[in-house]
């Protein structure tokens, strides 16, 4: 008997559905591409020079997901779904959050629950709605291309929270609703480690607006996964971010066109960086990310893409700095799941830390050019399936 379900189980797997319940799908991005990088550090001699690369997940990550249905019954369903990242370039699980030197098989999603005409309600490890709205951002064409400019830290590149249950709307003649809520699991503690977040979204036709707020609190294990593992006692259950976005995207005919803000405030980032190099976004106290960019639709198969992203951040008030990026790129199809691209990018830090487009920094605090302008480019295929 066991040899015969597990027989089943293999042929469910090879057909990509459990055939049994036609509920359960198997479904996946192989995303990789070459990069060259002017101007990325050499961590061994601290010198900086052009940088070859093949890399996994330029627009979105690598995956594989489990995703099923069950019908129980008068509108409602039980739903799950399981998501894993891996790097395409070496084969290696892709992503780690919690203990240190684990990785976490499904660090991209793991929820189950309830859909219906209400809604739908959903634990486990989740995006909040910042994910949902990126749609209407440069997100939804160049992918992680803009995620050092900004969109990492404003939530728009889809930061996970643990230990969450959510609630989603259905769609309200265009306009759908989200609620989460990332339990602390601090005994005698309940703020500590806890997070947030309220969003929603507008849809009428070629019109698309959308805002969210997040807000996460500092905890030994904090739910929101950007946050820092260790904290001190007394910064437990302080806030330690909170995060505003407000997105706007119009359909011109063949040309899409978008802009957007977020604002960023970590409030426990209390120092005072007194170099160019260590003031990154992460040590700022607040940054100000602003965007405007298009998509322009030469044919159904090909896409002409153009964004600009710039970042103010506050450094504890002591300081300021910028960073500006300017991404231009194509998007061709080859058909519904494959299609190959091409960007160029050109990221300009002043007065703080060049990350790197691809996250290849420019430079250290012991040679002193964390200022200087960094170029990418970025050739590659997307397959969906």
């Amino acid at each position: 008997m066991k040899k015969s379900l597990l027989a089943l189980a293999v042929l469910g797997a090879f057909a990509g559905a459990a055939q049994a319940q036609s509920s359960v799908t198997i479904y996946g991005i192989v995303d990789t591409g070459v990069v060259y990088t002017s101007k990325a550090i050499n961590t061994g001699t601290g010198n900086t020079g052009s940088k070859f690369s093949l890399n996994s997940g330029i627009i979105q990550g690598s995956r594989i997901g489990f995703k099923g249905v069950e019908d129980l019954g008068g509108g409602l369903s039980a739903v799950f779904n399981l998501e894993t990242g891996f790097n395409n370039d070496n084969g290696a699980l892709n992503g780690q959050d919690g203990t240190a030197g684990t990785t976490n098989l499904f660090r991209r999603k793991s929820v189950v629950g309830l859909a219906g005409g209400f809604g739908s309600v959903l634990v486990g490890r989740q995006t909040d709605f910042a994910d949902t709205i990126s749609a209407y951002t440069s997100v939804n064409e160049f992918g992680g291309v803009t995620g050092a400019v900004g969109h990492n830290l404003d939530r728009l590149e889809g930061t996970r929270t643990n230990n969450s249950i959510s609630y989603t709307t259905a769609n309200l003649s265009g306009f759908t609703g989200n609620l989460i809520y990332g339990f602390g699991e601090t005994a005698g503690q309940t703020s500590a480690g806890q997070s947030f977040g309220i969003g929603g979204k507008y849809d009428n036709g070629p019109l698309g607006l959308g805002i969210n707020y997040y807000q996460s609190k500092q905890g030994a294990t904090p739910s929101d996964t950007s946050l820092i593992s260790s904290a001190s006692a007394t910064q437990a259950g302080n806030s330690a971010l909170k995060s505003l976005n407000v997105v706007a995207s119009y359909q011109f005919g063949p040309a899409r066109v978008y802009g957007n803000y977020s604002r960023v405030k970590q409030d426990l980032n209390t120092a005072s960086p007194t170099t160019a190099a260590t003031k990154t976004l992460g040590a700022a106290n607040k940054a100000d990310i602003y965007e405007i960019g298009t998509a322009y639709s030469l044919s159904p198969s090909l896409k002409l893409l153009g964004a600009v992203t710039h970042t103010r951040a506050d450094f504890n008030s002591s300081s300021k700095g910028k960073l500006t990026q300017i991404s231009l790129g194509t998007d061709y199809w080859l058909s519904k799941r494959t299609d190959l691209y091409a960007f160029v990018a050109n990221i300009r830090a002043t007065d703080m830390a060049n990350t790197g487009v691809f996250g290849d920094a420019t430079g250290s605090a012991t040679i002193g050019n964390a200022s200087d302008s960094q170029t990418a480019v970025a050739v590659g295929i997307r397959h969906k399936f």
